[in-house]
């Protein structure tokens, strides 16, 4: 897990780490729409009515509709 640097007191960031801070938070906001992709079936963000031994065959299997819709999403778009 990867923290961003904090500003410290009296004294500003160097560019380099701006530059950091800024792609680390690209790549979390990527993951956060992943997330909200996954919590849109519902799974994940309610109480879950079936056998527990059940819920990690529909949260893999929601999960390979994201991804399923995430790959046919990166096609789409490298054709035109």
């Amino acid at each position: 897990m990867t923290t961003p640097y904090k500003k410290p007191r009296k004294a500003e960031l160097s560019e380099i780490q701006k530059q950091e801070n800024q792609k680390l938070s690209s790549r979390r906001i990527g993951v956060e729409h992943l997330i909200c992709r996954v919590k849109t079936f519902r799974v994940a963000s309610e109480r879950f009515r079936l056998a527990r031994h059940r819920y990690n065959q529909v949260i893999m299997a929601v999960c390979g509709l994201v991804r399923l819709h995430l790959n046919y999403s990166f096609i789409l778009s490298n054709e035109t």
